[in-house]
């Protein structure tokens, strides 16, 4: 069955991902017998896809529980970490909470994940320093699947790389990736608008969306919270309830004198085919435009569908139409291995 499959594999990913009690979790939902409910007949009739390359059932439904943990539950606040219980009881736990708070899952669960994973960050920083040493103009941004818009504020994070630190003086927040490769230039872009757009957007400063922001993080990884909540303090770019190609399209103009970068973290993947064709369409009829004096930047970090692990952060540039693959990194920004050419 698909839904149990999707479970399985989700459980296989959280292990690589560090997360053995999300691991565990999902093991549970793929082999033990859900209770009878709305809950229940929903997941087990899913329409679409629910494996992680597409509806990611499993993270929605593990993220409405982690919601139901965070706003105080008792029997999940006992069961979830930093508390170690037994599977029985965790299935306890659980189970309760697929009966007892069926509206609420069933609400929650209607949303694609948006974990807004901040130490993707990482990247866009290092990406950023490279292109800006090759085109040091002021950037524009736009960000492409924003959901709460923390890493369109990439800016005001540093990165830590062996011997130097990357960014402002006075971080929101530090990312501390495990780095191989040359270090990227010391070139910092200044940041003279951004603007980020996603079908669902999230604003951290409402609790509900602030709650979902963090509930797609795994409960066994405080480390992520910490990180999270700093970046959400400093989440002041706006982002727009559209469609991400609808959006783009008007910001595609040249402004003379800027650097347009135009960029996504694991969200194209989501994107309808017919949107991608024609946002890729788009946005290589604006490259051809472009000049050394309004450049054009497209920069992506996306599973490509290699064997290669975690994903490939990839850079196209105009005037020139050059693809640049300047790294892979963790799909959580634990690790970057850097290639770009000096």
């Amino acid at each position: 069955m698909a839904v149990v499959q999707a479970f399985t594999a989700q459980a296989a990913h959280c292990a690589n991902l560090d997360s053995p009690f999300l691991a565990r979790l999902c093991t549970l939902l793929a082999t033990r017998e859900w209770p009878a409910g709305p809950i229940r007949d929903r997941i087990f009739s899913w329409p679409g896809n629910p494996s992680h390359r597409a509806d990611a059932v499993p993270l929605r439904l593990c993220g409405a529980l982690h919601a139901l943990r965070l706003k105080g539950d008792a029997a999940l606040m006992l069961a979830y970490p930093p508390h170690d219980v037994s599977d029985e009881d965790l299935w306890r736990a659980v189970g309760a909470a697929l009966t007892d708070h069926a509206a609420e899952i069933d609400r929650f669960i209607d949303s694609p994940p948006q974990t807004n994973e901040v130490r993707r960050a990482g990247g866009i920083i290092a990406a950023a320093h490279w292109l800006h040493a090759r085109h040091p103009l002021p950037f524009r941004l736009t960000e492409l699947g924003a959901s709460g818009g923390l890493n369109l504020m990439f800016d005001h994070f540093a990165l830590a790389l062996p011997g130097k630190t990357l960014g402002p003086q006075v971080p929101a927040l530090t990312l501390t990736p495990t780095w191989t490769g040359p270090l990227p230039p010391d070139s910092a872009p200044q940041i003279v608008e951004r603007t980020g757009f996603d079908l669902n957007p999230l604003n951290p400063a409402v609790p509900d969306d602030a709650l979902r922001l963090q509930a797609y993080l795994w409960a066994d990884q405080p480390h992520r919270m910490d990180l999270t909540r700093a970046a959400m303090k400093v989440a002041t770019g706006p982002v727009i309830r559209a469609d991400a190609i609808d959006g783009l399209t008007p910001r595609l103009t040249h402004v003379p004198g800027q650097l347009h970068l135009i960029y996504h973290t694991i969200a194209w993947q989501y994107f309808p085919f017919e949107r991608q064709a024609m946002g890729r369409d788009r946005i290589a009829a604006a490259g051809a435009a472009a000049t050394a004096y309004n450049p054009l930047a497209w920069l992506g970090m996306e599973a490509d569908g290699t064997d290669a692990p975690g994903a490939a952060l990839t850079l196209r540039i105009w005037p020139g139409d050059i693809t640049v693959q300047l790294a892979r990194m963790d799909f959580h920004g634990r690790w970057i291995d850097w290639t770009a050419p000096d």
